[in-house]
């Protein structure tokens, strides 16, 4: 199992479908990098979290963000553009998944700051394959910080 400075990579899901998060769970737990999986249901939670306000008030820092777009209360283009913005956490990958394949969607992602953008495959095996890619590729293979607070 891979790690960065000693501890368990945490990375935070931002996503209201339950049977997504069942699945990048899963994926996740079987996965190469020991890693703890926060989850949070929509863009007003996500930005407590990373604010460490109200009920997240332990929440731990993520080295990791999987972000869908189409969230309640707060839409994921406009929780990216507060995470891009605020200098304690822009240096945190933001992985955006979303069933969107509108290019309007991928361009305003990407003029957000996005570290990349996916589309979730419906298939479950390809969506369980996808997880284990970003997995592969974020964790394992590209060199992030120790600590990406500012």
């Amino acid at each position: 199992m891979s790690k960065i400075s000693g501890k368990s990579v945490e990375i935070l899901l931002v996503e209201d479908n339950p049977a997504d998060v069942r699945l990048t769970e899963e994926a996740l737990k079987n996965g190469k990098v020991l890693n703890n999986l926060s989850v949070v249901g929509d863009g007003v939670e996500a930005l407590n979290f990373l604010s460490q306000k109200g009920k997240y008030s332990d929440a731990p820092h993520p080295d990791l963000i999987l972000l869908d777009l189409n969230l309640p209360k707060k839409r994921g283009c406009e929780v990216l553009e507060e995470i891009k913005k605020n200098p304690s956490f822009r240096r945190i990958p933001v992985v955006v998944l979303s069933i969107s394949k509108n290019e309007q969607d991928i361009i305003k992602s990407y003029d957000r700051h996005a570290n990349c953008y996916i589309t979730k495959p419906v298939d479950l095996d390809q969506f369980v394959n996808v997880v284990k890619s970003i997995e592969d590729f974020w964790l394992t293979i590209v060199k992030l910080p120790s600590n990406n607070k500012k």
